[in-house]
């Protein structure tokens, strides 16, 4: 799999406002662990304020750990009558809160369309 650099910077930067959320969103890194718990769920994906498209979380790659870095990928599949494109959107999933991601569409086919978010983060060293 190929990323842009620029795209890990972004989705490294965005992956520590999540640590800030309070109140209704998530107040913990979503966590290779928590998306596989919820592997074969329904996540809610906000087209706007009020409007809402369910996607189903159907694949959670294995977690690639080194000494400076965690990485994993979630794949999403959506319905094909609204196209989501690449960016960020706010998610709501019932156990795991709502919460924004950086999602990229990666295939088709008749029914539905696939979005991917990869994880890349910095591993703390203590």
């Amino acid at each position: 799999m190929l990323v842009c650099a620029g795209c890990l910077l972004i989705l490294q930067l965005h992956n520590r406002k999540m640590f800030e959320r309070t109140e209704n969103h998530m107040s913990a890194p979503l966590s290779h662990e928590a998306f596989a718990s919820k592997l074969n769920t329904t996540f809610r994906i906000y087209l706007d304020d009020s409007t809402t498209v369910e996607a189903e979380l159907v694949e959670v790659s294995d977690l690639k750990l080194s000494a400076m870095q965690e990485r994993f990928a979630i794949v999403l599949r959506g319905p094909n009558d609204r196209f989501l494109g690449q960016g960020t959107r706010r998610f709501e999933h019932d156990e795991l809160g709502e919460f924004d991601l950086f999602i990229v569409p990666i295939s088709k086919d008749d029914n539905s369309t696939y979005y991917e978010a990869v994880f890349n983060r910095l591993v703390k060293n203590d």
